[in-house]
């Protein structure tokens, strides 16, 4: 899932799209007024966008087969 840029906050600053490994911004500063996500399904999720915009406009949404984690269940069994 690509990242969200929220219009309100982003100030066309361009961090993001100088930043990011994957290349899925694009930002003409003298076209556009904020950078587009181009190529959402390059994102890696690493979280630099998210970490390095200096007025916090963007976000991530994890996919959800990112955030589930394996246990295996007999590691949870208590000692009797």
């Amino acid at each position: 899932m690509p990242p969200i840029i929220d219009p309100s906050k982003c100030v066309g600053c361009g961090t993001c799209a100088d930043i990011c490994n994957s290349n899925i911004f694009v930002f003409d500063r003298a076209v556009d007024k904020m950078p587009r996500v181009k190529f959402p399904d390059e994102c890696w999720h690493c979280d630099s966008c998210v970490i390095d915009c200096p007025k916090g406009a963007i976000s991530l949404r994890i996919p959800l087969a990112f955030t589930l984690l394996h246990i295996n269940a007999d590691e949870l069994k208590e000692d009797r």
